[in-house]
């Protein structure tokens, strides 16, 4: 046979669509060529495939190499072809058996003395192989995160020589059985935060509702604190949340992605991170913080010290929940519901209001730092929290700190089941009519809401966001009905 075709797939955002490598040998010259569209890394794939047939005791053909990869149109990146291209020579020289070929698909990198190293996208090509009931064969290295898809029939090799052995039947591979995901260590708990109570009930109205928040305070106060307990009170992630979330860390290359897969992400990158570090970006474009924080948390802390295109760049998937890249060739769009938590100083200097030490900052330089957050962007954050110095009494004092967080997540968690039961999604995600429906709101409460938007100048956005959060409250104290008792405290966060 001269003539060989091996499946594989690419990676294309969060799909995998199907690539056919074509293998031809003829005669001639001897020459090597790869063609469909390879970008560098493929091209430089004829060298290690060579070192690895070689190294794996086979024989490289001394003829004229065509490797094809189908179809053309299709942008090839990184060395996840390198497998199938070597199957393909190794077939077409007739140094492999055609026994496994028709319902298996490729992938995977190769190194010099032919083992197999772990290629990125391995979970959503896992996943377009089981819709079209194939069996995916990648490097034995991140077969855990392939074997996390249900139904996914995985076979993990660890060489080249190896997999060519079980192929010709010399030996057999077994499937790979997933194994459960391991848990990482618990989140932070609740109960370290001492004091701060008007903040816990603003943290705990975040979770129950998925709202964004704001804290506010002087350095030291507990803002990072409480924000990262935050994924501790918050429920797991459904199956489907965290396969989504197991491909975008896959996506990126991480072997052990499956550890804490029903963990909820917890994302706080640096105030000196690029607007495309955020949202996604490059060349070919990638999932940035906002995707990888999906199904979680995403803290900004230090948030006036973030660039603005930083800043404004997130007010998109604030409000859709995804993120879209757009490039000249083609458009990527990945899934980025996050919960935003963001934490500041009241002013540069940080102490403005503190009882403790006084403010050196001048009345201009505070509004400037204020006006480095803009009006669209505070719209789309909830509950705007002031979290103040606390006595030093009570921070020395033992046992000061309030409930842990398994007290508080069992009361998240009947609480979005509320809402579940009610509108089959969280409060955060209502539509206008579905939010109208689900307050039910009587003349009383439409008369104060009213009164209270022209006297906040409150746009339509924030007032349909600040019923939303009065619906969270309403469902934390099992209310089928939103109260002006509930109203009056959602309008309370709406006070930067």
């Amino acid at each position: 046979m001269e003539l060989a075709v091996i499946h594989s797939r690419a990676l294309s955002g969060l799909s995998a669509p199907p690539v056919r490598v074509e293998a031809h040998l003829s005669n001639g010259l001897p020459a090597f060529n790869i063609v469909g569209l390879p970008e560098t890394a493929v091209r430089e794939s004829k060298e290690r495939v060579r070192s690895a047939i070689i190294n794996s005791h086979f024989e490289f053909p001394d003829r004229r190499i065509t490797i094809n990869l189908a179809p053309a149109d299709l942008p090839k990146e990184g060395g996840r072809f390198d497998l199938p291209i070597a199957l393909g020579i190794l077939l077409a020289s007739g140094q492999l058996q055609d026994q496994l070929q028709t319902l298996h698909e490729y992938l995977g990198e190769l190194a010099l003395d032919g083992s197999l190293c772990a290629v990125p996208g391995v979970v959503c090509a896992a996943l377009a192989a089981t819709a079209c009931e194939h069996t995916l064969v990648v490097p034995d290295s991140c077969a855990g995160n392939a074997g996390q898809v249900p139904g996914a029939r995985i076979i993990a090799a660890p060489d080249l020589l190896s997999l060519c052995a079980h192929i010709n039947g010399a030996e057999v591979i077994s499937p790979h059985r997933a194994s459960a995901p391991q848990e990482s260590d618990s989140c932070p708990d609740l109960c370290d935060v001492v004091g701060q109570l008007s903040a816990r009930r603003a943290l705990e109205i975040a979770a129950c509702g998925a709202h964004n928040l704001l804290l506010s305070g002087p350095p030291g106060t507990g803002k990072t604190l409480l924000a990262s307990r935050l994924p501790g009170i918050l429920p797991p992630l459904s199956e489907e949340e965290a396969l989504v979330a197991l491909a975008l860390r896959d996506f990126h290359g991480d072997e052990d992605a499956a550890r804490g897969a029903r963990l909820r992400p917890f994302r706080a990158p640096h105030h000196s991170a690029s607007a495309a570090a955020l949202i996604g970006g490059g060349r070919h474009p990638r999932p940035g913080e906002a995707s990888l924080a999906h199904g979680g948390v995403l803290f900004l802390d230090e948030l006036p010290e973030f660039s603005r295109p930083c800043r404004e760049v997130l007010r998109e998937p604030l409000e859709s929940g995804r993120v879209t890249l757009s490039r000249a060739a083609h458009k990527l769009s990945y899934p980025a519901s996050f919960q935003l938590v963001a934490a500041m100083n009241p002013c540069p200097c940080g102490y403005l209001g503190d009882p403790e030490r006084p403010c050196r900052c001048t009345p201009e330089q505070v509004q400037r730092y204020a006006g480095r957050i803009s009006g669209p962007l505070l719209d789309r954050i909830d509950l705007h929290i002031a979290v103040p110095r606390q006595s030093p009494g009570l921070l020395l004092q033992p046992g000061a700190g309030g409930e842990p967080s398994a007290a508080v997540r069992a009361r998240v968690i009947q609480c979005r089941e509320r809402q579940l039961a009610r509108q089959q999604c969280t409060n955060a995600a209502l539509q206008s009519e579905q939010l109208l429906n689900a307050c039910q709101l009587g003349r009383a409460e439409r008369t104060l809401l009213e009164d209270a938007a022209r006297r906040m100048q409150l746009s339509g956005r924030a007032l349909h966001r600040t019923l939303r959060v009065a619906r969270s409250i309403a469902d934390m104290a099992a209310h089928a009905t939103v109260t002006c008792a509930h109203l009056s405290e959602a309008l309370g966060y709406r006070t930067p």
